[in-house]
């Protein structure tokens, strides 16, 4: 055997261990056995296999400036290492979630989910991650889903129809077809809606039989409307599905025309189902369809006696009309339908769901459709508005859930939205620091809007007011108050982040419904990276391309927005705030790169403060750890400090507050030390503004000089001053990613707008 045909063969192999091992093809009996051992994964319907596929995949808890919550990893799309994954929109997740364990609860599907907001606020990102968790999870055990099709044997000569002569061999069902091999089977019917497998049994008979099944396998059968067994897998919703569902009626027609051909024995007509795993796929529409806004019909039928395809059927059902569904809806039947821009389309293209989404059947004659599906779809708000204003609205109203996908607020987590969509590898070009962050930024900004101080307490009252747009967007991404706020300031505010962040929850127009969008934004970053004046992304390339942007006012509607007080809406202002942000942020990048003091000095410094003020407060000598003697609090240290700090007056009133301080923090933290940044955080912000202004000449010189350094024209320079320069210029590589050109972009504005004193 050559090495090719040795390698074929073991492939071969592989594929068929992976064939039998996932139990492809069973015979009724054989599915019948599986039923029986897992009950609950068989007697699930469409809702609650969506349900059960966020929980496979798990959750984790996420930090939001909504407050804490709880993250689906499926978004997380853990099966392609994060790609096209959805960055942040938790609340629309547990929305989804909320709203499928109703669905569960009631055992039915009533109800349109509906998804909207602005145009790019990743409404098809969250409909397509489902559908690729849900093809990964009918891949795994708990997720298997089964359908059937009819097997008609293979006639042979002077026994006339075999499965069909009601004289012929006993009622075994042990004899199935299922496992026919391809040339013993004359005709092979698929059931194209993918009908559960259990629809065979009667419906009295099977009313009876499921719960019993549950029993047996000690699986309680929970009541409609009990919302604690809905979330339990001890429990099982059995849905009206298959409690009262019944065949498709191609099935059904085939399954009476056998019955009446074998006079009644219904292990007879068995013998011809085979049981066939599939597998949920987007590609070929099996279980997941999308339906686009387009004016067709999304299902439709046709008949099939006339397909010369079937001609070998048995004569008992030659005269029988059987016809075949087709469509959307069928695609996706036991599984999803995703309506993309649902109101893009007339009303009259989707009136029927009116009667389909709560009944879960639509006629299409000359035959009725029965579906087990869930309905999801998207709109945007202004189509949204709009039909909210014609008198079918009414109608829909009652029957659709409304779960409002917004622009983000939070530019930490939108940076992620533009590192997934823009790697470097695409771009084509290296991305400086600080560019996708300035990108995120001024795209928040453009969301922001004004809050409403009425709507708030004293004391948060006053401080919602004095926020800046900048205040607000740093308030929700990085839980950080504005510069001058008093510690306690600081907690009221902390403390009111999550009503700030839903001020606007109920209102028509609210904060996230308009400016720029991620797609916008994006366009503006494909713009910078084709700009060949800039050999690489930088801060100051992407500036450049939103200053156009804002000129294009007919093109974009966010651009025509009055601006309001306190800088609200001011879209071209926000330009100037984003080189002041990532100037402040580059700053600090050239502080670290020279070897500045940092974050960790101030607190040893502030820690060494506290610990002489407590000694000092007590009246007590402190152990000088080098002479080994008690000495007295260093009072020229604390008097630094307080001179830092910018305290006047009586410096032991200063003291005895502070001492008060920690000890309140202490008895809410029991056990814990003392988190000096957190409690102080005031007192750190003026320490690090004061060590920066004693630092400033330093830090103007070094820039100047790097620039001499980076124009090859240091011969005014020492060999050590040259040396310093290139040290802090490795850093900035090395620590920060900083390249050439991006080191004398950002130098150059640093010394022009920061340092030009």
């Amino acid at each position: 055997m050559s090495e090719t045909s040795a390698r074929l063969s073991d492939l071969g192999r592989e594929v068929r261990d992976h064939f039998q091992a996932n139990k492809r093809i069973l015979s009724f009996d054989q599915y019948m056995q599986l039923v029986e051992q897992s009950p609950y994964l068989h007697l699930r319907g469409a809702a609650q296999y969506l349900r059960d596929m966020f929980d496979h995949f798990g959750t984790v808890e996420v930090d939001t400036p909504a407050g804490p919550m709880r993250r689906f990893k499926l978004f997380d799309a853990p099966w392609d290492d994060g790609d096209d994954s959805l960055i942040a929109q938790e609340q629309v997740q547990n929305a989804i979630y909320r709203v499928l364990t109703n669905f569960v609860r009631q055992a039915k599907v009533d109800r349109f989910i509906l998804l909207h907001g602005p145009n790019g606020s990743s409404k098809s990102t969250v409909t397509e991650l489902i559908a690729r968790a849900m093809e990964h999870y009918s891949a795994t055990d708990e997720g298997a889903v089964y359908r059937f099709s009819w097997i008609f044997p293979r006639r042979q000569p002077g026994r006339g129809d075999i499965g069909f002569n009601p004289k012929g061999d006993g009622s075994e069902i042990g004899d199935s077809y299922a496992l026919l091999d391809e040339a013993e089977i004359d005709a092979r019917v698929p059931c194209e809606l993918r009908d559960h497998p259990l629809l065979l049994i009667p419906r009295e008979l099977r009313q009876r039989l499921l719960p019993q099944l549950c029993e047996r396998a000690d699986l309680a059968v929970a009541g409609k409307d009990d919302r604690a067994a809905a979330t339990s897998k001890s429990a099982v919703v059995l849905c009206d599905y298959l409690m009262d569902g019944d065949l498709s009626h191609k099935s059904k027609t085939i399954f009476e025309a056998l019955l009446q051909s074998y006079e009644g024995d219904y292990l007879r007509v068995l013998r011809h189902i085979r049981v066939e795993r599939y597998y949920l796929s987007r590609r070929y529409r099996v279980g997941i369809a999308r339906v686009e806004p387009q004016l067709a019909v999304d299902a439709r039928v046709r008949q099939l006696t006339a397909d010369r395809s079937l001609s070998s059927l048995p004569a008992s059902l030659q005269n029988v009309s059987l016809y075949e569904q087709v469509g959307e809806l069928v695609d996706g039947n036991r599984g999803i339908v995703d309506y993309a821009d649902l109101l893009k389309r007339p009303p009259e293209a989707y009136k029927y769901l009116l009667t389909t989404v709560e009944s879960g059947r639509v006629t299409v004659e000359p035959t009725n459709l029965f579906v087990d599906l869930v309905f999801i779809g998207s709109a945007n708000e202004n189509h949204l508005n709009a039909f909210m204003e014609s008198p079918e609205w009414m109608s829909f109203k009652a029957r659709m859930e409304l779960i409002r996908v917004p622009y983000l607020r939070d530019h930490v987590r939108e940076i992620e939205i533009y590192r997934q969509q823009l790697p470097e590898r695409q771009v084509g070009k290296a991305v400086a620091p600080h560019a996708l962050e300035v990108a995120a930024l001024w795209g928040v900004l453009t969301r922001m809007h004004r809050p409403d101080a009425s709507r708030f307490e004293e004391p948060l009252k006053t401080l919602v007011a004095r926020l800046t747009p900048l205040d607000k967007a740093r308030l929700f991404a990085e839980r950080r108050v504005p510069d001058g706020t008093s510690d306690e300031e600081a907690k009221t505010l902390r403390a009111g982040i999550a009503d700030i962040y839903g001020e606007t929850s109920s209102a028509l127009v609210y904060e996230g419904r308009t400016g720029a969008s991620p797609r916008e934004v994006r366009a503006v970053l494909m713009n910078a990276a084709e700009d060949s004046a800039f050999p690489c992304v930088t801060a100051e390339a992407v500036l450049k391309h939103i200053a156009m942007l804002v000129r294009e006012t007919s093109v974009y509607a966010f651009l025509r927005q009055e601006p309001q007080s306190g800088g609200y809406l001011d879209h071209r202002a926000f330009i100037d705030v984003c080189r002041d942000y990532y100037l402040a942020r580059a700053d600090d990048d050239v502080r670290s790169s020279m070897g500045l003091v940092e974050e960790a000095s101030y607190a040893e410094l502030f820690s060494r403060y506290v610990d002489n003020v407590t000694h000092f407060v007590r009246n007590e000598k402190m152990l000088n750890t080098v002479t080994g003697q008690y000495d007295e609090p260093d009072a020229t240290l604390m008097r630094d400090v307080e001179k830092n700090l910018d305290v006047e007056g009586d410096t032991d009133a200063f003291r005895q507050d502070l001492m008060t301080k920690i000890g309140a923090w202490s008895v809410d933290h029991q056990g814990s030390r003392p988190d000096y940044p957190a409690i102080f955080r005031e007192h750190f912000e003026k320490l690090r503004n004061s060590y920066h202004q004693q630092q400033r000449r330093r830090v103007s010189d070094m820039l100047n000089d790097a620039l001499k350094v980076l124009a090859e024209d240091h011969s005014t320079l020492t060999a050590d001053r040259v040396k310093a320069v290139r040290s802090m210029l490795s850093r900035l590589a090395d620590d920060f990613g900083y390249d050439q050109f991006a080191t004398r972009e950002v130098i150059t504005q640093l010394v022009r707008r920061r340092y030009s004193d």
